[in-house]
């Protein structure tokens, strides 16, 4: 049967523990094995949803730090329970990482390779320790280590969230290429034991090693053009006011229905 992992990524920087933290990245990843294919959309951080048991809209990146503040370890829960009731899709999984395990994973792989049409010059990145530093990437093919993927992947700046979540997916399918390259994977297959190991505390998921393996080996084989791919963009949301008299945007729920089916298949919601 299908089987769906929200991804996240934890707003968490150096020295700080737990997951009572803001998401800053959420992608949903849905295999279905029955049709071969994969799908992969990107959540703004920012939109404002239903989060079971509270009353009044929250961001949909708040949810792991509500959760956590409820009690330990419900924090990922909550975040996978607010994805399924407002995008009506069941998810199975989930996997964390925070900045620091983005960055280990992306140089044990040797760094991947991304191609943009366009030159990205963010004068206000934000650090690690809540300051600002320019970020310049050139246009073309360029390969990129942990921190300088870190960096291409959260820069918003010139742009938008939507476009923000498009960087995401780049990410993933660049991993996806590296890991999935038949001279790749013996090396790739062989670091993964003490990967595993070196980002305990840094990586958060209820899926086993063995899972982890398994799915690897079996997403590497869909043919790409069984991929979709697609983001919750706005011809799919609408303006909101909120209590407080914040402007904000909502899903068109009118709407959301057509954009989940493309990415994953008009049998999404089984």
């Amino acid at each position: 049967g299908r089987l769906t992992i929200l991804l996240m990524g934890l707003d968490r920087r150096p020295g700080e523990t737990g997951l009572g933290y803001r998401t800053d990245t959420m992608l949903l990843l849905s295999l279905d094995p029955r049709n071969q294919s994969v799908g992969v959309l990107s959540i703004p951080r920012d939109l404002y949803v239903d989060v079971p048991g509270y009353s009044a809209l929250r961001r949909i990146n708040e949810p792991m730090a509500l959760g956590e503040l409820q009690r330990l370890n419900y924090g990922p829960i909550l975040a996978m329970e607010t994805v399924q009731y407002n995008l009506g899709i069941r998810v199975n999984h989930y996997i964390i990482v925070d900045f620091q395990a983005f960055v280990q994973i992306i140089d044990a792989l040797g760094g991947i390779e991304v191609m943009t049409d366009y030159v990205i010059d963010d004068q206000y990145y934000p650090t690690m320790n809540y300051g600002y530093e320019r970020f310049y990437l050139a246009a073309g093919r360029n390969l990129l280590d942990g921190q300088t993927a870190l960096k291409f992947a959260r820069t918003r700046h010139g742009d938008s969230d939507i476009e923000r979540g498009k960087r995401q997916q780049q990410v993933i399918f660049a991993l996806l290429d590296k890991v999935s390259k038949a001279e790749n994977l013996p090396q790739v297959i062989g670091q993964v034991p003490a990967l595993w190991n070196a980002l305990q505390g840094n990586f958060y998921t209820n899926l086993s090693l063995d899972q982890m393996v398994q799915l690897g080996l079996y997403v590497k084989d869909i043919p790409r053009e069984n991929i979709n791919s697609g983001s919750i963009s706005y011809e799919y949301l609408m303006d909101y006011t909120t209590p407080q008299g914040a402007q904000v945007l909502i899903p068109n729920r009118a709407r959301l229905g057509e954009l989940m089916a493309s990415v994953f298949g008009a049998s999404y919601s089984e």
